[in-house]
């Protein structure tokens, strides 16, 4: 509750709110510190005009005394809107805020308490009056209502009143002579605080006292200092009862302003409805920035942790340096003093930065814990109006305080680690120019695990060095294993801080890794990563279980130039009169895979071939013309199965346009079928197929095909699992 004193003080007089106001630009004030910053502008005629309304008022230290008009309520009376006004007193220079306030100006008579004066008489808020808010220094100009125009902040207040009676010390007896005891009761009637033995001989309950009522001293407490909250009226139609809320103004209002006032062509909605809706708001708003305070505070206590180990390793350093500088002849002694005196400027510096630091985010996280209990005590209000005046504003803030608990913010600036390294072993010629060497081996890297993915068969990893480190880092060594649980071995050796790794097995486990190196050796490893391709195929044995979800695309950055991409790399054309190679973006090496190619067009009844190839296929030559590729040409009447220019089982059934082309590649029995208008084309096309194979396709300008993937594997076909000596389950 401390932390949220600061949000029920007023920013003028430093004190608890009285009678608090809202301001339109969301902030608080006390209505009688309201009065006394209100400063009378000239008509807006005048060239002061503009610089009183404007950005020239900006803070309450204004030289133009003489226009002010100002009225403050500091003494008993009743201030400017009829009674009393108090008689001149000692000008306030400064609130405890900082904030300059002023006496009234106007000339007064010594006052008459014997003498009511006339209605007449009373001093009223001159026109044009302006007030600027000490917070965010927007001024404005008052209407004719002056400041009854602006809300009564009526949730605030309630606020203020618990929190003073949660700090408010313990009530005592006030019929005790000497040393007043603890109050038990208070009677209502008699207005009096009784502690147990006082009562009984002062208040017994018979006779005329029978009838008193006695109640628990927080009640009578409560009921002595507050009063029944008033019920809500409208600011600008006081005797009606505020029962709307206008979304395009954000304010509740009357039915009068509906029917009379400006609000009858805006959208309105029910009270009720907008209350509860801007308290899920808030509590939602206030879930995101509990979050960010639950980890400013594990931030504090890492920045606290970090202290003492910068004091640990300071020490550490420091005896060693002690230990090989006495190690030396007596040149290092003249040497010695200069390079502590460095290590302590490193110490001290370093936890300077920290401390800064964690003083820093301590007086952020007291004033988000401030006001998380502030708004947390607001929702409590079973006021809706009330509520509904400040909840925009305090969702705004809620959003703007979690907004500043950035990244950066919960990062710490200093690392506790010494980079500084002495070299105990050139000669004794050498020793006036020993120094601190920079270089050491780099950090483990870290893993970005917001960065890294894996897309069907392929892996995309990224890394980087710690925020803090200053080590010089001349290239990354990353590693991964087999899939299978084997050892790790080089995949990238470079300066990049993102590696893609392609030809991965599907459904598979992988193991990454990745260090740095220096001219000074190799750093340690990162932590290690674990990423998971692509589920394809089906269970050993369990045919329920087969289906696909490889999803892949043809790749123009491995084709032909001659290749023409359309409707997202799924349709390709050509533009020779020869067979050019295209591939798909996954390689295949794990499981059992299924997609097809329909034919878009086919004209003078050319022969494409289908099938699969390896990364390094001819691209200038049909498919299955080199040892690189497997396929299937085919023309308008068969086909033939083609392998390092060798063609095999002519099948007779063409294609034409609007045929499909289907190819099935099954690792578990390592083979290779093809289908037309979804029945097999001839035999197994080939197996023994074994390694890393990508989908493939060649053509000419005769034919325009488009790729279907993501498959079920056909009904007619049941895969098995090769078992190690080759049987299949």
């Amino acid at each position: 509750m401390d932390e949220m004193e600061e949000e029920l003080k007023c920013p003028v007089c430093g004190s608890f709110f009285r009678e608090p106001i809202i301001l339109p630009c969301s902030h608080n004030i006390c209505q009688a510190c309201a009065r006394n910053i209100l400063v009378q502008t000239p008509d807006a005629e005048s060239p002061q005009s503009s610089r009183a309304s404007g950005s020239g008022v900006s803070d309450y230290d204004y030289l133009d005394l003489d226009k002010m008009s100002l009225y403050s309520e500091a003494d008993s009376g009743y201030g400017s809107y009829g009674g009393f006004v108090s008689a001149p007193t000692t000008p306030c220079q400064k609130s405890p805020n900082g904030v300059r306030v002023f006496p009234p100006t106007v000339p007064q008579p010594p006052p008459q308490h014997h003498l009511l004066p006339q209605p007449s008489s009373l001093p009223q808020i001159p026109r044009n009056s302006c007030i600027t808010c000490p917070q965010c220094h927007r001024s404005l100009i008052l209407d004719e209502r002056g400041l009854r125009g602006f809300p009564k902040n009526r949730v605030l207040e309630g606020v203020v009143d618990r929190y003073q009676q949660s700090k408010a010390a313990a009530l005592k007896c006030q019929l005790c002579e000497k040393s007043p005891k603890e109050a038990s009761v208070m009677c209502e009637q008699c207005d009096v605080f009784y502690c147990d033995p006082c009562r009984l001989r002062c208040h017994p309950p018979r006779g005329p006292l029978a009838k008193h009522r006695l109640v628990p001293p927080a009640q009578g407490r409560i009921s002595r200092r507050t009063s029944p909250r008033k019920i809500s009226t409208c600011t600008e139609h006081e005797l009606e009862n505020l029962s709307m809320y206008c979304v395009q103004c954000k304010t509740p209002v009357c039915y009068q302003c509906l029917e009379e006032g400006k609000h009858g062509t805006h959208e309105v909605k029910a009270l009720g409805a907008m209350w509860k809706l801007h308290k899920g708001q808030l509590s939602q708003a206030l879930t995101g920035l509990s979050d960010r305070a639950s980890e400013a505070k594990e931030f504090l206590v890492q920045l606290r942790n970090m202290v003492q180990h910068i004091q640990e390793n300071g020490v550490e350093f420091e005896a060693c340096l002690v230990a090989q500088c006495d190690a030396l002849i007596d040149a290092l002694n003249r040497r010695k003093a200069q390079l502590l005196s460095r290590v302590n400027k490193e110490h001290e510096h370093k936890l300077k930065v920290v401390r800064d630091q964690i003083s820093h985010c301590t007086v952020k996280l007291r004033q988000t814990t401030g006001l998380m209990e502030y708004c947390l005590e607001v929702i409590k209000e079973n006021d809706p109006s009330g509520f509904l005046q400040i909840s925009d504003a305090l969702i705004r803030r809620v959003h703007m305080t979690e907004s500043q608990w950035g990244k950066g913010t919960l990062t710490p600036r200093m690392n506790s680690d010494f980079d500084l390294t002495l070299d105990s072993g050139p000669l004794l010629q050498t020793i006036h120019q020993l120094d601190f060497v920079q270089l050491k081996v780099p950090a483990a890297p870290m893993l970005q695990l917001e960065e890294c993915c894996t897309q069907n068969n392929s892996a995309t990893l990224s890394w980087k060095q710690p925020p803090l480190s200053t080590i010089t880092v001349e290239g990354y060594i990353l590693e991964l294993d087999d899939g299978n649980g084997g050892p790790f071995r080089e995949v990238y050796v470079g300066t990049e801080t993102i590696c893609t790794v392609d030809g991965l097995h599907f459904n598979s486990k992988y193991k990454a890794r990745v260090k740095a190196f220096n001219a000074s050796g190799v750093g340690q490893y990162s932590k290690t990563l674990i990423m998971q391709t692509s589920e394809t195929g089906h269970s050993p044995c369990d045919i329920q279980s087969i289906g696909t979800v490889a999803w892949f695309t043809f790749d123009p950055a491995s084709a032909h130039p001659d290749i023409i991409f359309s409707n997202d790399n799924l349709t390709v054309s050509c533009n020779s009169y020869d067979d050019r190679v295209v591939m798909g973006n996954s390689a295949f090496s794990r499981g059992v895979h299924y997609w097809e190619m329909t034919i878009d067009r086919y004209d003078n009844h050319p022969d494409p071939a289908f099938g699969i190839a390896r990364g390094d296929v001819l691209k200038d030559v049909m498919l299955g013309k080199d040892d690189k590729a497997w396929a299937m040409y085919v023309d308008n009447n068969r086909s033939w199965f083609m392998h390092n220019n060798s063609h095999t089982n002519r099948t007779d059934g063409g294609i034409s346009k609007g045929a499909t082309i289907g190819m099935l590649l099954d690792f578990s029995r390592r083979i290779l079928i093809f289908l037309i208008n979804d029945e097999q084309q001839g035999p197994v096309a080939f197996e023994g197929l074994e390694g890393v194979y990508y989908p493939a396709i060649s053509l000419n300008r005769n034919v325009q095909v488009t790729l279907h993937t993501g498959l079920p594997i056909p009904d007619f076909y049941t895969p098995g699992e090769a078992d190690p000596n080759g049987s299949v389950c």
